[in-house]
């Protein structure tokens, strides 16, 4: 049971692409409340973090805000200190780079922890690069899996692609890989895949340089493309 004492964990998303008076134009009002309310932040960056509290409001007091820093090198004996501030009746907010926090991120072990507590999880609403890659590329929305990023190793990289190409699965299979390999990874997927699979390429996804395609496998390979350094979700579909 939810106690009454506790405050809340708020899931903060956060624009997808560059930071910009565009994007920051978009940010629904009940998530600029609340951030405005807040003193305690999860972060995964503190730097871009604070970029992004003051792009929203000039004046935000960031001298008087606390910020917890919880990536892949976190240690799991850290989290109860970053959830602490709830406990004591003080709202928390968890802040990821781009989109949804919890979402190819660990923020999902602060939500976890706070299930445990009994601490209220308020999620707000906001972009997720994932959906909106599914929901432009034209394949099946009804039954999809998200893979998250692939090996770094070029041999395991290339078994998980054949494993995600493969007629034994069904409906659509979303997969991502750090910026900087996106090009290596096309080029993995094209010599190792069929001819008829179907292949979606969202990059830069709600940006002005912005590309979603949607094709097979053989009319990519005619396909001249660059997605190097772009945040790409690559889609499967059968």
């Amino acid at each position: 049971m939810i106690s009454k004492k506790n405050g809340v964990l708020y899931i903060i998303p956060t624009p997808i692409g560059e930071i910009d008076n565009t994007s920051i134009s978009k940010i629904a009002p009940e998530t600029y409340e609340v951030i405005q309310s807040l003193s305690y932040f999860i972060v995964e960056n503190i730097k871009t973090s604070r970029r992004y509290l003051r792009k929203l409001n000039p004046n935000f007091d960031i001298d008087n805000t606390s910020f917890f820093i919880l990536n892949k090198h976190t240690k799991n004996s850290e989290l109860p200190t970053f959830i602490a501030p709830c406990l004591n009746s003080n709202n928390v907010g968890i802040l990821s780079e781009a989109g949804y926090p919890a979402i190819a991120d660990p923020g999902n072990k602060i939500v976890s922890m706070a299930h445990k507590l009994n601490i209220q999880v308020f999620p707000l609403i906001g972009p997720s690069s994932i959906l909106m890659a599914l929901v432009s590329s034209g394949f099946c929305g009804q039954n999809f899996t998200f893979h998250g990023y692939l090996p770094k190793e070029r041999r395991e990289r290339i078994q998980k692609i054949k494993l995600l190409s493969s007629k034994n699965l069904k409906g659509s299979q979303i997969f991502m890989e750090t910026p900087f390999r996106n090009n290596n990874l096309i080029s993995d997927i094209l010599e190792n895949c069929s001819d008829e699979i179907q292949l979606c390429i969202a990059s830069n996804i709600s940006s002005k340089n912005e590309k979603i395609i949607s094709q097979s496998i053989k009319i990519w390979k005619k396909t001249t493309y660059n997605f190097n350094k772009s945040p790409t979700i690559f889609i499967f579909a059968q």
